[in-house]
Order: structure tokens, then sequence, then C-alpha cells
């Protein structure tokens, strides 16, 4: 019988065994028919509940206090994670989401919650995509499939000096998973500046076999002309001074051409968002919010970068400058990258302080 795993249109006719879950403020550990049984007098919507009582949308988010790390998911499998939708409050980069799997004492996704929803420069901007959706007015999405064969934990960090309201639900399935199937992994970065003549690295240290499937970046520029010509280079399975692939530039691994440029105007930026791709440009002002920001997404969802037993990822920083040459840019870059592979993982680099991940 179907697992009931990989739906989509034309397998969801099928019959399945699988057992549909979901997590929110309003039901903690997605037991059944545990919905909605927050008492009136512990409600964080108490006040707006008061006359309606028990049942009546009592409890709908969370408030998390500074510094405080809630665990938002705690989930005995098998299973799969197959959509998350969470809107945050405060300032996104100093809230930390973090998923464990299987028991794993290491975090196999830690991200800023604003970059692992490709809105890494805490303001809004539509993305529709297959993994990742950004919806009015700060509705985060995502639709990775994210399975596990013992256990899953998800946890939420504030960071700030204040309290942070979180809005969640998780919904996932609990079903049989195949042997061969592999463990999302997320992970966050960031050089600002970028040293003069260095090579971006999105990614580095991974360790196992597995598959790279997605790239989101936070671009700020801090020269005139165009910023992305820099190639995006794979290093895998051994390989050391070169890569076996290698990109033509930033606009082109992101699937743009020409600057991603207004082709008839030529003086514009053309943002755009489709189900495997997406760029756009952060709006600014001429006093407060003037710096060039750029956000850009690739999904390889059709095209998995496979490796067996490591991977490396780097893009360059590649401007123009007199004499038509190469200058290479000292911008301020952010990245998350996903991918899949087994377990265990290498560890992390340590998260930076809050401060270095700051939007300034």
């Amino acid at each position: 019988m179907f697992s009931g795993l990989d739906t989509n249109l034309g397998n969801l006719s099928f019959l399945s065994n699988a057992q549909s879950r979901s997590i929110s403020p309003e039901n903690f550990k997605g037991e059944k028919g545990k919905g909605a049984i927050c008492d009136l007098d512990k409600g964080s919507a108490q006040k707006a509940a008061r006359e309606l009582g028990k049942g009546w949308k009592v409890n709908p988010f969370i408030v998390m206090k500074p510094h405080e790390v809630f665990e938002i998911a705690n989930i005995e499998g098998p299973g799969a994670i197959k959509h998350i939708w969470l809107t945050p409050t405060g300032k996104w980069r100093n809230t930390i989401i973090r998923f464990y799997w299987d028991g794993q004492a290491q975090p196999s996704v830690e991200c800023p919650v604003g970059d692992f929803f490709c809105a890494g420069w805490q303001c809004y901007n539509q993305i529709s995509s297959i993994a990742v959706c950004v919806n009015p007015g700060s509705a985060f999405n995502c639709y990775w499939t994210m399975s596990f064969k013992k256990s899953c934990r998800i946890t939420l960090e504030n960071r700030d000096d204040e309290n942070a309201t979180m809005y969640y639900q998780i919904d996932y399935t609990l079903t049989q998973v195949p042997e061969d199937s592999a463990y999302f992994h997320a992970q966050w970065r960031r050089s600002n500046p970028l040293p003069y003549k260095e090579v971006y690295t999105i990614l580095d240290g991974v360790k196992g076999k597995g598959h790279f499937v997605g790239t989101y970046l936070a671009w700020g520029v801090n020269n005139n002309n165009w910023w992305g010509e820099g190639e995006i280079k794979f290093y895998m399975d051994g390989d050391s001074e070169y890569p076996t692939i290698c990109g033509t530039g930033t606009e082109d691994y992101f699937c743009g051409s020409y600057d991603f440029e207004d082709p008839y105007t030529r003086d514009r930026y053309i943002s755009f968002t489709t189900p495997y791709t997406g760029f756009h440009e952060i709006k600014h002002d001429e006093l407060y919010k003037c710096q060039k920001r750029f956000g850009m997404y690739r999904w390889h969802i059709t095209d998995p970068v496979r490796f067996e037993k490591d991977l490396k990822v780097t893009i360059q920083a590649l401007g123009w400058r007199e004499g038509g040459r190469y200058l290479p840019l000292q911008d301020d870059i952010a990245s998350t990258a996903f991918w899949y592979q087994t377990l265990p993982a290498a560890p992390f680099p340590k998260l930076p302080d809050k401060d270095y991940l700051e939007v300034i």
C-alpha cells in the first residue's frame, strides 16, 4: 500500500495507512483529539476569547521570553514533516530555528528564521516557489520533505532582549520511511564584509553521502555597477584545487541573465519568483535604507547535486573596475545552504553572536 510519504497529483487518489498530525500552540504535541483544549486562564489570547471560552482560539501563539529556547516540536517517528507555517515578530535574525533528527545531539538545521524562509533582510518580499513561499504580511512557509526514522525535535531560540511572539503550525505524517531516505540539513553563514580577493564559502565540511538541493543568498552590495560576475563552484568527493561543477556567473546560477536588468530600459532590476528560482531587489529609500540589497534562491529539485563522501560550495563576488577588469568585491553576503545526507553529520561551525547576525 502507498506509504503516503511523497504525495503528488499523480498519486493523490491513493489510499494510505499514514496518519496526519499537526503541531501548533493549540496542540503542542500533535496528539489525536487534543487540539483546542487549552483552558481560558492559561491561553495566550485569553483576553480576546474571554466571552467565548474554551475551544474558541484561546492559545494561537506563544510568547518567548528573552534568551529562551522553546521546543516547538518533539515527535516520535517514523514519519516526515510536510509543511511548516511560521509568523514571527521582532528581528528575524534574533530567532534561531534548529532541527534534530533521530536523537542527534547536534542540530541538522541551524539558521535564523528569516533566512531559512528566504527573507534575510527583515522585510517582506513575496516568494512563490515549490519549496518556500512567503505570503502577505510575514507568512513563512516551507514544503521541504523532512523524513525521520526515530524522532524529530525543533526548537526556537529567542536571542533578543525583548519578548518574541511566534505563530506556527507544523504539519506532518506518521508512516514508514524507506531505509535509503536521507536527512534534511540547512546551514547559515555570513561574511560582512567579504575580505578582498577571498571567495565566499556557502558550505564546507560536509561528510557523508547525500545531495545538495538549494541555495538562498542575502546579498548587500558595497560598490556601484554590476556585482554578480562571480562563479559558483561545487567541490565533491575529494576535489581539491578545481571543482567538478563550475557555473558561469551569479545571475546565471540563479537562472537569470544580463544583470537581472530590464531588457528594454536597461536602467532597473526586474524581480521574479518562479517554482525553482527567484530574485528580488530590497526596497530602499534615499536616507535610512539606501544600501542596495538583494535576495536570491535556487532550488536543485529536478537537478540535485549528488555527492558520495564530501561537499564544499563556494561563490565568487565579482564586479567591474576600469579597463574592463574584474573587481573582487567586499560585500555583505549571507547564505543558507540546503541539502540531504546520511547521519551522523559533521558538526556545524559555531553560529556567530547576535550582533554579527544583525541587519544594519
